[in-house]
């Protein structure tokens, strides 16, 4: 692949060119060249584009997609396809899918469908079989297969001794353990978070106690046997601080926010609209201004639109009866950068997932490859359905203005723009 990118602002603070509108040419893959004017003289294909903004290539570390299992909410090769055409050149899939992702037959499957694609997919697989949290999965295999973490999707291990096993045994080859912050006997039946608000709409309600409960539990057991933990999805103010906590004593542990839990509250529900039924569920305003400053200050460590196509036989029904979850990759970065400076926002979706996932850093200068996302972080709009690109439409910033606008992405040899 080789194309010429023109007049383009690059935004990467571990690059000399770092705030500098340059032209960048790229051959074969490789970046070859960046100057304030490259001429066209071998007839590449030119990107211009209003306003072109680029940085390295962003990586969601919470993405859903159906298959295996569930196809008609979502298939892998269109959904790496939304993911280009969101900014992402990488992804981690959850397992979030049936059969389970708890054997390397399941992990080999999924490295398999992502080998060709243009976006990186690297499996998360199942920390217990059966995602039930009751045995313990074959953990070493999958990671020989493929797998970067384990963690069981939307399910807290309930039994302290086997988490704790696995985090003792994942450092027998540098294994990342993950654990979903909610402790089930607190949040019993509940939907959305326990606030005077969700009380006078009278549902069930899950309390924020119930993910600070287990991630306290999570920090004790990571302080007693050493290891790697990260804590996807918080979404609650205490929350923050016990992970702050836990880093200032030299933990090894590391936390995400979902797009969603940064900008949207619990008074959506009013509405009773399925798509903002997500886990957790969607917190105060004192949360949400507490996630933005966790961001900020470095306490969260990556954003990810926590994507999750569900179908609409499953998504129009009573609220009580929905499932859990919203769509998040087309909305992200007009989402987030609503509430974010670009800066920050680009540092929690390049740079600090990969490290912690053990993956490539890229850097834009002449040599590296080229794993650019391209867009225009001054574009507004409304989000509308139109916008989706996802085979579910369960999205939960329909109806809001966003601000920023992603024109695709060039990597692993391959370009795609919308």
């Amino acid at each position: 692949m080789n194309v010429l990118i023109k007049s383009a602002k690059i935004i990467d603070k571990n690059s000399s060119f770092h705030q500098l509108t340059k032209d960048v040419l790229i051959e074969n893959g490789i970046i070859t060249k960046i100057a304030n004017k490259i001429s066209n003289l071998k007839k590449f294909k030119e990107i211009v584009l209003e306003n072109l903004h680029i940085s390295n290539g962003w990586f969601d570390a919470s993405v859903s997609l159906g298959e295996p299992g569930y196809e008609e909410r979502e298939n892998i090769d269109h959904g790496l396809e939304v993911a280009a055409k969101s900014g992402f050149t990488g992804i981690t899939l959850n397992p979030n899918a049936k059969p389970y992702i708890d054997n390397k037959s399941a992990v080999e499957f999924l490295t398999r469908k992502g080998a060709d694609s243009i976006v990186d997919l690297y499996p998360i697989a199942n920390l217990t079989k059966g995602s039930q949290g009751k045995e313990m999965a074959e953990l070493y295999d999958m990671k020989n297969s493929g797998a970067i973490a384990f963690g069981d999707y939307n399910h807290s291990v309930s039994n302290a001794n086997l988490m704790k096993i696995a985090l003792l045994y994942a450092q027998n080859f540098n294994g990342l353990i993950m654990g979903f912050p909610q402790d089930d006997s607190i949040a019993t039946i509940g939907f959305v978070n326990e606030s005077e608000n969700t009380t006078r709409l009278g549902l069930d309600s899950i309390p924020g106690l119930a993910e600070e409960l287990r991630i306290a539990r999570d920090l004790f057991l990571l302080e007693y046997t050493g290891g790697k933990l990260h804590i996807p999805t918080i979404s609650t103010g205490k929350a923050v601080k016990l992970v702050k906590e836990a880093k200032k004593k030299g933990l090894d542990v590391t936390c995400s926010v979902s797009a969603h839990h940064l900008v949207l509250t619990d008074e959506e529900i009013e509405s009773f609209d399925t798509n903002y039924k997500v886990k957790p569920p969607l917190r105060s305003k004192s949360d949400t201004k507490k996630m933005i400053k966790g961001v900020k200050d470095g306490t969260i460590d990556m954003i990810v639109s926590d994507h999750n196509p569900i179908d609409i036989e499953n998504k129009n029904v009573e609220f009580t009866n929905g499932m859990y979850g919203t769509i998040g990759l087309e909305s992200f970065f007009g989402s987030v950068l609503s509430v974010m400076d670009l800066d920050d926002f680009i540092r929690n979706i390049t740079e600090n997932p990969r490290k912690r996932f053990g993956l490539p850093i890229y850097k834009i200068e002449k040599g590296e490859k080229a794993n650019l996302s391209l867009f225009n972080p001054d574009f507004k709009y409304t989000f509308k359905e139109e916008n989706i690109l996802s085979k579910s439409k369960n999205s939960a910033f329909l109806g809001k203005e966003l601000k920023g606008f992603v024109y695709g992405i060039v990597a692993n040899n391959k370009i795609i723009i919308n």
